[in-house]
Parts: structure tokens; sequence; C-alpha cells
């Protein structure tokens, strides 16, 4: 199993969170889950266009992971796109920090002016590498100043419990199996909010309904990969069409006003009117 944590940093909530995709203004930090009631369900944006349909769905929390190919660089300017596109509170994947503890630090510090909140690595990957227990609190009190991992269940215990005297806000165990150890989990620190990653399709971890989730203690549910799931299968189906001489049927493909409404092309048409020039 594979042990991580999130750091949650806060700011007031936006005016508005109705504004179409393309005009949206750069908001971010919303609610964070221990003000919430009930386990907040977090479907996994891949980029800005699908963190707006997330939160246009009415969502109030996004998620993101990745295989560790992505640099530290990238996720920065992703973020940039994908904050000014959802007003929702957006949960990165930081991987293990990019680094030390110092890098650990300079990740959150950025991430935070990006607007990414809960650091996390994916567990059902390969290749996880398990830090001492010391470097493991060294690195959670940097990114706390600011403001992973093939385990034994204990030991996994042990971290969380030592990483919310570190003063974390959200604790996170990947890849637990059953829910018995689920339950252990959530029974650390009650006072620090839980979240669970629903690996789609396959993972590691016993796919609950939310309502068991928040029955055995989570406060955040992750869906690592439905949509980029379901846009996977769409593409290849489109693509297949358009090979054979079709295009996608009504049912699966958005009318060209609905594609430019969600765009946000109508409201710049609109905001692009008051500016026009009138020849003298």
């Amino acid at each position: 199993m594979a042990c991580h944590t999130t750091a949650l940093q806060h700011q007031p909530p936006p005016a508005s969170s109705s504004l179409p995709f393309a005009a949206r203004a750069s908001w971010h930090h919303r609610s964070p889950p221990q003000r919430c009631s009930g386990a907040h369900k977090a479907p996994t944006y891949y980029d800005a266009l699908s963190a707006y349909l997330v939160e246009h769905t009415g969502f109030k929390v996004c998620f993101t992971s990745d295989v560790g190919l992505i640099s530290y660089g990238e996720m920065v300017d992703q973020g940039r796109l994908i904050t000014e596109a959802a007003s929702i509170l957006v949960i990165c994947d930081t991987d293990n920090g990019y680094g030390n503890s110092m890098n650990v630090k300079r990740t959150v510090k950025r991430f935070m002016k990006v607007g990414f909140v809960s650091p996390k690595a994916c567990g059902h990957t390969q290749g996880r590498k398990v830090i001492s227990r010391e470097e493991a609190i060294m690195r959670i009190k940097t990114a706390v100043d600011a403001r992973k991992e093939t385990l034994s269940l204990d030991e996994a215990l042990w971290r969380v419990r030592a990483f919310a005297d570190a003063g974390v806000d959200v604790l996170f165990i990947d890849a637990l199996a059953l829910r018995e150890e689920m339950k252990a989990f959530c029974a650390i620190s009650p006072g620090v909010p839980k979240m669970a990653n629903m690996l789609e399709g396959g993972g590691k971890t016993l796919i609950l309904s939310p309502a068991k989730l928040e029955e055995t203690g989570y406060k955040l549910i992750a869906y690592p990969l439905s949509l980029i799931g379901v846009s996977m299968r769409a593409m290849e189906d489109a693509l297949v069409a358009i090979k054979g001489g079709h295009i996608p049927p009504p049912s699966n493909l958005p009318s060209f006003e609905e594609i430019k409404d969600t765009l946000g092309f109508n409201s710049y048409y609109k905001k692009e009117k008051r500016y026009v020039v009138t020849p003298a």
C-alpha cells in the first residue's frame, strides 16, 4: 500500500462560479472539506476543459494524477490554465515533491500561487519508492511551512498519525485493499479529514459507494479514470466513424452552438460587441 498526505490552503471563495470556460477569472481554493458536510466526490480532470466540465456539472472538487513523467514546470504551466478554467477545489498530483524537503517547500508554494491544493501521489502505479520516517515527516513539515511508497499498514498508520501531528489538513493512504484497513486509517486523528481514491476498472482498493465511504470516515473521494477513460473511448469511436466515411451520431456529438457555448465563444462574442469601434 502507499502512504500519501495532502495539505489544503484556504482563500475566500469567488463571487460567482457561473462564468463560461473561456472567460473564467483565476479564482482558487474553495471551502475545505472539514468545513463541509458529507463525503465529496472528486472526478479526475486531465486538462482545463475537463476541469471546467467537472465544475459545470455541479461537483465541488476535482482531482488529478500522473505516472511520474510530468515535470514540475509542466504541472505549473498546466495548473495556470486549469485553475483559470475552474473555480472549485482543484487537487493536484505532486508526485514526491520533485526532490528533497526544500523542493517540496518550493513546489507547495508555487502550486499555491497557481491555485492547486492537496498535493498527492498515486499508489496504484509501479515504482513507488519509500523514504525514511524522518525524511517523510520533514517533507510534510516543509510543506506545512509553505502553507510515498510500499509500506506495511502499521507503518502507514504511524506515518499519517505523525503527519497529522505535523499539521496537515487532509490525510491520504492510497491502495488500501480491505475495508478493515480503511476503517483503521479513518480512525487515526479523527479531526483531520481523510481522502479515498476509487480507482475505476481494476485498482487495488475496494470500490465502495459514497455513502459507504462516508460511513467509513472519508470526507473526500477521488475518481481518477472516469473522465479520461470515457473520453478515450469516445475519441476512438469517433475516429473509427470518420475513417469509415461517417461522423459521430447526434447522440454522441454536441451541436456547434452547444460547443461554442461550453467553450465560451458566445460569451466572448457578447463582450466583443462592447468594444466595437464605430467609424467616424
